[in-house]
């Protein structure tokens, strides 16, 4: 055998298996490579190219484009999150106007029996497809609604991990997306669910991120052209900001775009290349994208750097954090950005969803976009490159080398849409003799001594979606006027899943709380009309066809107002903060008004569970509510309730109890709160009693919690901060 020759077509047969194994192993190893990906590796750095080679790189544009996709306004139906794809949150329905909305009255109010306790916030848009509305709850259940009647369809209850202990601002989801015959949510432990559009059943589940890292997710999702897109919220948390797209009907992830390149990637210089800050520079994603499908983009605006107030180890504008970011929709390649605030150190970051339009400027048609910011401007670009439609010009600003502050910052010309520095005639004014500290304008640096600015990071447009109304031309925002005080701390070295913020900020106290409704002049950036209130503004705009503008109120009011003039038409008053946006649709001919009414933690305001709907004529009985609860009486909050034999100290329920109820404005553990006074420097919180009586009747801009805990709930969290946070201050 060994003399035998091997036939030619057995050599041949030999050669095609090695080749074909070799190819396999080639691919399985490419592919691995692909799936693992580099850390670096974050956004693909396209080579400059020559001019021959410019043409077939418009083209492959052209081709990830989806002119066919139309961008109708709303109408009938309110079937994505911001009204349409551009986030205009505007209808063309029109029955109900400006002349005869003294006729709206309640049609319906449903009870959904879920997220009514104090650590949660209603924040949800409903979405109705088809005369049936689906509205997610702060304890992230989803609920099916007949629109026409309030009564439940389905109800949907995940199991959230009751010990999650990475929650920035308040338990929330900000709504759903329908699409493909299924409801999408992201939940506040990182994953994201599909359920059956009809039934509620779950279609399958994605884990996003781990919330033990600091990774949440409290956005809705948008649904577009098969695909499912969200971000991750936890820039608190020195997380590495992302926005992903899923394939709608699996559930695996299409593409990943970091908000936070890396060592090579475009602009990953503007983060030092001596510290590995990148990785943990923040940048999270908190609302939902818009679309412009002709271009084949999406847009949305990034928040906060890592850790949010020491910019002293993070040299460097920080891209991509505290921007206006396009990319492709079909594979998340960057397109370009716009940066509103430099090497942030004040938390001042764009949390306010990204709005589109198009309108007449000099004789010419252009594709604009707005963004409100923290800052107070409202950001007005060309979305087809990022560049200004209205003016923006990059000034001097106040420096401090310690924190590495940028030289420059953006101002866009125009009027901001709330005060922007905190004066002597301020402090006359609104914070008294007591009032200690400097004060500065809304770029000053901060060191040692405490300063006082405005807006701050809970000042201009926070979360609370804004509007634009074709009809008039005019964008509307909501803001917010805030006392906030900024000073340095030892920082500490990070820590995954605990707070990374740097220093400390705290609102001062028994200084008031201001808010506006204004409505801006796309063209100019001028103010039209403003609304003032001495509360926060802290819900989301509606504006319809029918020259009219819904803007819910802390105290539990729905108010509309004259689109043109603002001159306020029409309120109504519900038992609940009205914290979420408001939406129209048609059903059978009439157009109907509905807002879930469940209050806020952050906005210190009364919490609830009900929807309500009005319309033209309603006539509901006063009292009448529907009970759209889940039916096993399941809504994923918290069971206090000790088993027999526990033994519960008065110490370790008062933490539960903070946990729940005063974490989102006071911070972990006293500190870095949002809206609430840091405890840990309070002379009022070293006494039981002063923190009983506050808890129990409310004072300032705090709410009272007399309704919603016990008495020896009250005792227990007094127990808490008396004992345990408030000695972790300075003494």
């Amino acid at each position: 055998m060994r003399g035998e020759r091997i036939p030619g077509w057995a050599k041949g047969f030999i050669g095609i298996i090695i080749a074909l194994v070799t190819i396999l192993v080639l691919y399985l190893y490419v592919d691995k490579e692909q799936e693992e990906g580099s850390p670096y590796a974050t956004i693909t750095v396209t080579e400059e190219t020559n001019a021959e080679a410019e043409p077939e790189v418009e083209e492959e544009e052209k081709e990830l484009a989806n002119p066919d996709i139309k961008v109708d306004y709303a109408s009938k139906d309110w079937a994505i999150h911001g009204g349409d794809y551009y986030n205009r949150r505007y209808s063309t329905l029109k029955q109900i106007t400006s002349e005869n909305i003294g006729d709206l009255k309640p049609t319906w109010v449903s009870s959904l029996g879920s997220g009514a306790e104090d650590k949660y916030s209603g924040e949800a848009t409903p979405i109705v497809v088809d005369g049936i509305m689906y509205i997610a709850t702060g304890a992230n259940d989803v609920f099916a609604i007949d629109a026409k009647t309030g009564e439940q369809i389905w109800a949907y209850t995940p199991d959230i991990p009751q010990e999650m202990d990475t929650v920035c601002c308040g338990w929330t989801t900000r709504g759903v997306a329908v699409g493909d015959g299924k409801v999408y949510v992201g939940l506040l432990d990182a994953r994201l669910v599909a359920l059956d559009q009809k039934t509620g059943e779950e279609v399958w589940e994605t884990k996003v991120a781990e919330w033990e890292e600091g990774y949440t997710v409290t956005s809705a999702p948008l649904y577009y052209n098969g695909k499912v897109y969200t971000g991750v919220a936890g820039g608190e948390y020195g997380i590495r900001g992302r926005v992903m797209a899923y394939d709608s009907d699996l559930g695996y992830e299409v593409w990943r775009f970091y908000t936070i390149p890396g060592p090579g990637d475009i602009n990953g210089d503007t983060w030092p290349s001596d510290n590995d800050a990148w990785l943990t520079g923040g940048g999270p994603v908190w609302n939902t994208p818009a679309v412009d499908p002709e271009l084949g983009y999406i847009y949305f605006a990034t928040g906060n750097t890592a850790p949010d107030l020491d910019g002293s180890n993070r040299e460097g504008d920080n891209l991509y954090a505290n921007s206006v970011v396009a990319v492709n929709a079909e594979n998340g390649d960057y397109v370009w950005h716009f940066q509103e605030v430099h090497h942030d150190i004040w938390d001042m970051d764009p949390a306010n969803p990204v709005v589109l339009f198009d309108v007449e400027k000099d004789g010419e048609m252009r594709k604009g976009l707005g963004q409100a910011g923290k800052t107070g401007w409202v950001y007005f670009l060309d979305r087809t490159d990022g560049t200004p439609l209205v003016g923006i010009e990059e000034k001097p600003v106040p420096q401090l080398a310690e924190l590495k502050t940028a030289a420059t910052q953006p101002f866009p010309i125009g009027d901001a849409f709330v005060p922007q520095g905190v004066f002597q005639e301020d402090v006359d004014r609104d914070l008294g003799d007591a009032f200690e500290g400097q004060i500065g304008d809304i770029f000053t640096p901060f060191w040692e001594e405490p300063i006082t600015l405005k807006p701050g990071p809970a000042g201009g447009a926070n979360w609370p979606p804004s509007a634009y109304n074709p009809d008039t031309e005019l964008f509307y925002v909501l803001g917010n006027d805030n006392y906030f005080s900024f000073a340095r701390q030892e920082e500490e070295a990070f820590e995954e899943g605990s707070m990374y913020i740097g220093s400390i900020m705290q609102p001062v106290s028994n200084a008031p709380s201001r808010g506006t409704v204004t409505a801006l002049d796309v063209k100019t950036n001028k103010i039209v009309w403003q609304q003032n209130w001495d509360a926060q503004a802290y819900s989301g705009v509606l504006t319809t066809a029918g020259n009219l503008v819904f803007v819910g109120h802390n105290d539990g009011r729905l108010i509309a107002f004259d689109a043109k003039t603002g001159d306020q038409l029409w309120e109504y008053m519900m038992d609940a903060g009205a914290n979420a946006p408001s939406v129209t649709y048609e059903i059978e001919g009439e157009q109907y008004i509905s807002i879930y009414a469940a209050g806020n933690a952050l906005a210190g305001s009364k919490h609830g569970d009900k929807i309500y709907t009005f319309k033209l004529g309603g006539n509901l009985p006063e009292g009448q509510v529907i009970d759209a609860s889940a039916k096993d009486g399941s809504n994923g909050s918290i069971n206090n309730e000790a088993t027999e034999g526990d033994t519960v100290s008065s110490v370790d329920a008062g933490l539960e109890v903070y946990a729940n109820s005063c974490i989102a404005c006071h911070g972990n553990q006293g500190a870095n709160g949002h809206n609430g006074p840091n405890l840990q420097n309070s002379k009022f919180a070293e006494s039981r009693e002063n923190v009983i009586e506050r808890i129990t009747n409310g004072g300032a801009t705090m709410p009272s919690f007399k309704d919603s805990l016990t008495p020896e709930e009250i005792e227990a969290v007094a127990d808490y901060i008396v004992t345990v946070i408030s000695p972790l201050g300075e003494g």
